[in-house]
This record gives structure tokens, C-alpha cells and sequence, in this order.
């Protein structure tokens, strides 16, 4: 499946089968969280979180996949991603895109 943030797939045609979303609330366990306090003392890269939101942003991007195949789509184009916060040390993460199945 060709996932692209564009809108357009150079040398493929498609017909828009529709949105497509995938979406995790995750956070870090305590131990992790402490951590993270400590870090904010000195600075840097918080690498525990960092993580995290790459490890949430996969299983949002995996879950929009997997709807897609569901209706029969080819690719999924113009991919976005959102970020909010739900609660302290838990962030939600949304992948979202259209659709499309290839015309030969």
C-alpha cells in the first residue's frame, strides 16, 4: 500500500474511496514520567517520550491502514498527523488520510 502525505501518486490514477483514520491515546509508565521530571532540570531531548510518540504515531498510522484494506483501497494520500494532550504523560495521536483505489 502506498501511503504518501501528497495529494497526488505520480503515474497512478485513483478513483476517492473516503477518509481514513487511526488513533492511539498512549502514555509512559511512572518510572518513566520521574525520569522525565528530572530531565526538565537540566534540558534535552526527553528521549523516553520521544518514544513514545513514535511508537503511538506507528500503531495511529497502522490502525488508518488497516481501514483502509477494509474497504479495498490501493494507497492513502494527503496523510496528516494530530497531537493533543489528554492528560499529564498521556497524549493522543491521529493519522488521517483519503483512501484511493488505483484505475488501470
Amino acid at each position: 500500500m502506498i501511503i504518501t502525505t501528497t495529494e497526488n501518486i505520480p503515474g497512478k490514477k485513483y478513483e476517492v474511496l473516503g477518509i481514513v483514520k487511526g488513533c492511539i491515546v498512549h502514555s509512559k509508565n511512572i518510572g518513566a514520567d520521574i525520569g522525565a521530571s528530572f530531565k526538565t532540570l537540566v534540558g534535552g531531548e526527553i528521549h523516553s517520550y520521544t518514544d513514545m510518540i513514535e511508537e503511538a504515531r506507528e500503531k495511529a498510522e497502522e490502525r488508518m491502514k488497516e481501514q483502509a484494506l477494509k474497504i479495498g483501497a490501493d494507497g492513502i494520500v494527503c496523510v496528516r498527523y494530530a497531537t493533543s494532550s489528554v492528560m499529564q504523560g498521556a497524549s493522543e495521536i491521529f493519522a488521517y488520510g483519503t483512501a484511493v483505489k488505483f484505475i488501470d
